[in-house]
């Protein structure tokens, strides 16, 4: 089954991957220091505080920060003209990342909006902020 970044419900997913690994409860509530209760109420949950959110990725050893990630390079591509400038002079503190992460499903994406004629080349370029040289890489490797 393939899953689907565009409606993300937190909760589900860690109560997924706690069934899959076998993780006991008692565990869980050591680790998170919470009630069985309030373990069942994280379940419910669409959306979960950052703190709580990175406790579990450690948890279950499971990076769920990139679901949201991956959901924003799919479905809010970032484009130069979109990011509000700084004061003039003034640089942001913030970490400011050099590299994209492209996974298989993201690259897998991209190929099928081109050779489906959703998108061209050249939007796939300005849309995603994709290097043209990899953009046709990918294309001749994962030709269909």
């Amino acid at each position: 089954m393939e899953f689907k970044f565009k409606n993300i419900h937190i909760g589900s997913l860690i109560r997924q991957l706690v069934k899959e690994q076998g993780i006991e409860k008692e565990r869980i509530i050591k680790f998170l220091k919470v009630s069985e209760y309030e373990i069942e109420q994280m379940y419910a949950v669409k959306s979960m505080e950052t703190e709580l959110l990175l406790r579990w990725s450690k948890l279950l050893n499971y990076d769920f920060f990139r679901i949201y990630s991956q959901h924003l390079v799919w479905y809010a591509p970032s484009s130069g003209n979109r990011r509000q400038p700084l004061k003039k002079g003034k640089e942001s503190k913030l970490p400011q990342f050099r590299k994209n992460v492209y996974t298989t499903e993201l690259i897998e994406f991209i190929v099928e909006l081109v050779q489906s004629g959703e998108k061209s080349t050249d939007e796939i370029v300005n849309d995603y902020r994709i290097p043209r040289n990899t953009l046709y890489r990918w294309l001749e490797k994962y030709e269909k």
